[in-house]
């Protein structure tokens, strides 16, 4: 199972459902000659809400703590920015901790 990833407006998500797991790949930032990235952290699911252009992140299997953000698309509501560059697959590869 590939990986689901989501553009946000500061950050692109990169959720490993089939390990439990997300990472962040910050928009901007870098380390080297790769872009900065968290490291991997757990998750219980990710929810993506059909009428706004917002997802949750679950953290622990009781959903009871979580963090939400929204996707960045033109003209974004959240940031007020055009939609940024999204990574190539290949600066993916070159962040993600197999």
């Amino acid at each position: 199972m590939d990986p689901l990833v989501i553009e946000s407006c500061h950050s692109t998500w990169v959720i490993d459902l089939e390990h439990s797991r997300y990472q962040r790949v910050l928009k901007g930032s870098a380390i080297g000659d790769r872009p900065a990235a968290t490291s991997w952290k757990p998750c219980f699911g990710v929810e993506i809400d059909p009428n706004s252009e917002s997802f949750v992140v679950l953290l622990n299997p009781e959903g009871t703590r979580l963090l939400r953000s929204w996707r960045h698309v033109d003209h974004c509501a959240q940031c007020g920015g055009e939609a940024t560059s999204e990574l190539t697959a290949d600066e993916l590869r070159a962040v993600a901790i197999r």
